[in-house]
């Protein structure tokens, strides 16, 4: 079911997600959610708060610009490694139109359960390390234009604001 992504700046992205306790069939049914969304909405990843619900759970594709990735849900991710420096022109589902520089790191090594419930350490660099680190910054009330200067950040928010309620105003079909 492709679920509705919040807009930023709604207050709920700001909050830190809570860690699954249990990885169970509605963990599972978020999971293939989270997908089926991010898909319908042309993304590489999609963090569980983007869609309102405070879990520690993410989802990533980037198999279109690195074929030899495949599609990975990530639950409780937890960043244990960081190598060199990267800047990456970023985009995010919740803040759409806008794309920014951010300085990230360029390897990352990150634990988490796989939708079965085991442990897993993937090591990941080029956009699988970027879309890695910018979603668990959505687990942590964090959004890309944190990392960019305020005078970009205002602009931003004063678009996004005028997006949502351009959208509250159309009628729903």
């Amino acid at each position: 079911m492709v679920r509705e992504i919040l807009i930023w700046p709604d207050p709920i992205l700001k909050q830190k997600a809570k860690p699954v306790t249990k990885v169970d069939d509605a963990v599972r049914t978020l999971v293939k959610d989270m997908f089926e969304t991010m898909y319908a909405a042309d993304g590489v990843g999609l963090a569980a708060p983007q869609i309102g619900i405070l879990q520690r759970i993410i989802v990533l594709d980037t198999t279109p610009r690195q074929p030899e990735s495949k599609p990975i849900a990530m639950i409780n991710p937890e960043l244990i490694a960081m190598e060199g420096e990267t800047t990456y022109t970023e985009g995010c589902l919740s803040i759409p139109g806008e794309a920014e520089d951010v300085d990230r790191a360029a390897v990352v090594t990150v634990k988490f359960l796989d939708p079965e419930g085991q442990e897993q350490t993937l090591k990941c660099d080029g956009l699988l390390a970027i879309a890695v680190q910018h979603e668990t910054d959505h687990l942590n009330g964090t959004v890309f234009v944190d990392h960019v200067s305020t005078l970009k950040r205002e602009l931003i928010r004063k678009r996004m604001k005028r997006l949502k309620s351009e959208r509250e105003e159309r009628p729903s079909a």
